[in-house]
């Protein structure tokens, strides 16, 4: 899969899972359980015990049933032992030009974190195929109407404070997809293997993804 088509795949699905947990051990069968509620974009953080193994166990696991990445990269060493061990995309929370440089390099995806408007431009300057804006539980829905409004062209994720009850407002206000993490891959949930309710859970976030996107096209 080109990176082009990578990009439309994270664009079409509208959530990015961000899979943040203590155990390793059962993330493998998570991943499923969010790939069988109808996510198609998974990201595993580096804060995962184990992680590089993960990813591994995952890719060989689900194959092409997820895009699958890694989070919480925070160097150029980082993100290229996460690609070598089968990551398709880079997230990071903050913008580090050498981290960008790499993904292009080998022409992988990379969303870069960024808060203020100066740091959002600049990521997108550099490269960054989507702005991953964090902590987006700080300024709201409110916050990315009003960045596009000067930067209509850049994208821009939402990550942190997206949930059930605010997801449709960040996607009216412009978001481009959302990145969801313990609201939608809740470690607790994990722990007690409860991945019919994780799986329940997709399907509600795929469902507000397109539910939103079509009242948008009425308007």
């Amino acid at each position: 899969m080109s990176k082009e088509d990578q990009l439309r795949k994270v664009l079409d699905g509208g959530i990015v899972a961000i899979v943040r947990s203590p155990d390793s051990g059962l993330l493998v069968d998570a991943c499923r359980a969010l790939a069988e509620g109808g996510v198609t974009t998974v990201e595993i953080t580096m804060t995962v015990p184990n992680a590089l193994d993960v990813l591994r166990q995952v890719r060989q696991a689900l194959g092409d049933r997820l895009l699958l990445g890694a989070g919480t990269v925070l160097d150029p060493e980082t993100a290229r032992a996460v690609l070598l061990a089968g990551a398709e995309y880079i997230v990071s929370p903050t913008v580090n030009l050498d981290v960008i440089r790499l993904c292009q390099r080998y022409d992988k995806l990379v969303m870069p974190g960024a808060f203020t408007p100066t740091e959002i431009l600049a990521a997108w300057e550099a490269g960054a195929d989507i702005v991953k804006v964090f902590p987006a539980e700080v300024v709201g829905p409110p916050y990315f109407k009003a960045v596009r409004g000067p930067l209509p062209q850049i994208r821009l994720m939402p990550t942190g404070g997206v949930d059930l009850n605010t997801a449709a407002a960040f996607l009216k206000a412009g978001a481009c997809c959302l990145g969801v993490g313990s609201q939608l891959v809740d470690p607790k949930l994990v722990a007690e293997r409860n991945f019919s309710r994780l799986r329940e859970l997709a399907g509600q976030y795929v469902e507000i993804v397109k539910r939103t996107r079509a009242e948008m096209q009425k308007t």
